[in-house]
């Protein structure tokens, strides 16, 4: 356990005080969200948020762990994992891409970007809740299709990688960017079939 994770103390409010950081957090930013305002909308006082959280960097890498834990659980809740590549990659790109163009995801990938030169803790975290998080369930599954015979890979992290990034193409530019507002379900499935087949291509085995 690391030295911030043992700072977390979890008692019957730090659900209450999560769930209020996080509307404040993507209210007004990280720089813009005040241990007073977490509190009035935690409905706690302040004494008890510094006893569950005794640093607002610690506070808000908490909700972003956390989030991107529920995000990682809900997709390999909802996948059989033992179907082929080419179904599971599909439902695992749709529930990649819907969490990083949410409006949370949006926002909290700003926060970390926007913070990370003065607080590098902070993107560090996020780093190994979201996209390290991804890489290594998706590493699991292709190391599991792999012993099937289903797929052929040589680096398993390079391979989730490149399939997260592929997922991202077109749409996550543009969205990040402010040069598009939503994507419409057929953009999303256009962009995840092209990323499957184009994983396959390169992995699959005919």
């Amino acid at each position: 356990m690391t030295a911030m994770a043992a700072e977390i103390r979890k008692g019957r409010k730090y659900d209450q005080v999560l769930a209020g950081a996080r509307q404040v957090f993507l209210t007004d930013g990280f720089e813009g969200a005040s241990v007073d305002q977490i509190a009035r909308v935690s409905e706690v006082s302040k004494a008890t948020l510094y006893s569950y959280f005794p640093d607002k960097k610690l506070l808000f890498m908490e909700v972003a762990s956390v989030e991107c834990q529920r995000q990682a659980d809900q997709a390999m809740s909802d996948i059989d994992l033992a179907r082929p590549p080419r179904e599971v990659l599909g439902q695992v790109g749709r529930h990649y891409l819907g969490f990083i163009l949410s409006d949370f995801g949006q926002r909290i990938f700003r926060i970390c970007v926007a913070e990370s030169d003065r607080f590098p803790e902070l993107g560090r975290k996020f780093y190994a809740s979201g996209p390290e998080l991804f890489r290594e369930r998706m590493g699991n599954y292709l190391y599991q299709a792999q012993e099937r015979g289903e797929v052929r890979i040589g680096d398993f992290n390079l391979a989730s990688d490149q399939f997260a990034e592929l997922c991202k193409a077109d749409l996550w530019p543009r969205m990040i960017f402010g040069v598009l507002d939503q994507a419409s379900p057929q953009t999303i499935s256009r962009v995840i079939d092209g990323a499957v087949e184009t994983f396959m291509a390169r992995y699959g085995v005919c």
